[in-house]
C-alpha cells in the first residue's frame, strides 16, 4: 500500500523559511514525478512544484519562482519543499503527490496518490 506522508509545516512570521518533507513507502515509483500542490478553504488545490525523481528536472509555479526550491533524496524515498520569503499569500494546506505519467502535470488529476497535507500559516 503506497502512503505518502508530508511533515514540517507550522506558523512562521512573513519572510521567514519552512522545509517541507514528503516520505512516501510501500513502493518505488521512479519514473513517475512528485508534485508539491497547496489549498485554501473554499479554493481548489493548485500545483506549487515538481521534481522528477531520475534526473532532479524541476517545474515552479509563477508565484513560488525564486523562493521555493524542490529536491528529493531518492534513497530515502523524500521530497522536500524548501520555502524561503515566505508571504502571508502561502497560508494554505500542502500536499505532496505522485503524477500518474512519466512526466509532471500541473493538474490535480494527473496524479493519484496524495498525502494528508500540513498545514502552513504565514503571519503578516
Amino acid at each position: 500500500q503506497v502512503q505518502l506522508v508530508e511533515s514540517g509545516g507550522g506558523l512562521v512570521q512573513a519572510g521567514g523559511s519552512l522545509r517541507l518533507s514528503c516520505v512516501v513507502s510501500g513502493r518505488t515509483f521512479s519514473s513517475r514525478p512528485m508534485g508539491w500542490f497547496r489549498q485554501v478553504p473554499g479554493k481548489e488545490r493548485e500545483f506549487v512544484a515538481a521534481i522528477t525523481w531520475l534526473l532532479g528536472t524541476t517545474s515552479y509555479a509563477d508565484p513560488v519562482k525564486g523562493r521555493f526550491t524542490i529536491s528529493r533524496d531518492s534513497a530515502k524515498n523524500t521530497v522536500y519543499l524548501q520555502m524561503n520569503s515566505l508571504k502571508p499569500e502561502d497560508t494554505a494546506a500542502y500536499y505532496c503527490a505522485i503524477s500518474k505519467y512519466s512526466y509532471y502535470s500541473f493538474y490535480v488529476d494527473g496524479y493519484d496518490y496524495w498525502g494528508q497535507g500540513t498545514q502552513v500559516t504565514v503571519s503578516s
